[in-house]
C-alpha cells in the first residue's frame, strides 16, 4: 500500500518523520508584510523625527549666522579702537566727531563678503538678507538677518540690527578743570538698541 505522501511524489523513508502537513506542502504560507496599519505608524514616526531634525538645523543656522554677525562686529570695534588710538596719538581730539559719522567698513582691512555697500535709508526690499549695509542717512551700520526664526525684532518690527559708534563724555572731576570741555570716557561700537533671541 502505498503512502500518500509517495502518491504526491513525495519518498520518505520508511521510519522516517516527514514534519510537512499536506496543507504546507499544498499551499505554502506567504510571507507576511507590513499591514496599513504598521505602514502609518512608521510613516508618522519618520515625518515627526524629520520635523524635529529640521527645526534643529533651522536653529543652529540661526545661532551660526549671530555668531557670525557679532564676529563682525566684533571686528568693527578693534578697528574703531586702533582709529582712535591714531587720533589722540595725532593729538587731534576734533577729529573724534568725524570718526563717529564715518562708514565702519572703512576701518576694515578687509571688508565682508557680505557687505553689500552704502545706501541712503535702506529697506529690507532693497538689500539681500544677510548682508551689512551702511545707511548714508542714520550713518548707522546695519545687518539684515538672513534666518530670524527666533529674533526678537526692535521698535520699527523690522528683521535687521542697527549699530553706531556711541561717544561718552563726563565732565572733569578736578576742581580747577571744571570749565573744562567734557573728556571722552569711552567709544564704542554697539547697537542702537538693545536685540535679543528667544
Amino acid at each position: 500500500m502505498m503512502n500518500r505522501t509517495e502518491e504526491r511524489g513525495l519518498r520518505t523513508e520508511p521510519g522516517s518523520r516527514v514534519g510537512l502537513t499536506q496543507s504546507s506542502v499544498l499551499a505554502p504560507q506567504p510571507s507576511r508584510g507590513f499591514t496599513l496599519i504598521e505602514l502609518i505608524i512608521v510613516i508618522t514616526i519618520i515625518v515627526t523625527l524629520m520635523g524635529l531634525f529640521m527645526n534643529r538645523v533651522l536653529f543652529y543656522q540661526e545661532q551660526a549666522e549671530k555668531v557670525a554677525m557679532e564676529g563682525v562686529a566684533g571686528a568693527i570695534q578693534s578697528a574703531l579702537t586702533l582709529q582712535h588710538g591714531q587720533i589722540l596719538t595725532r593729538g587731534k581730539p576734533s577729529d573724534l566727531a568725524a570718526l563717529a559719522k564715518d562708514n565702519p567698513m572703512n576701518w576694515l582691512q578687509k571688508k565682508p563678503r557680505n557687505y553689500a555697500g552704502e545706501f541712503y535709508e535702506p529697506t529690507p526690499l532693497s538689500v539681500e538678507p544677510g548682508n551689512w549695509v551702511f545707511d548714508l542717512k542714520t550713518r548707522d551700520l546695519v545687518y539684515l538677518l538672513n534666518s530670524a526664526e527666533h529674533f526678537k525684532p526692535g521698535r520699527d518690527g523690522r528683521s535687521w540690527i542697527r549699530f553706531h559708534v556711541a561717544t561718552y563724555y563726563e565732565p572733569s572731576l578736578l576742581p580747577s578743570l571744571q570749565n573744562a570741555p567734557p573728556e571722552l570716557t569711552g567709544i564704542l561700537f554697539e547697537p542702537v538698541e538693545p536685540y535679543s533671541w528667544f
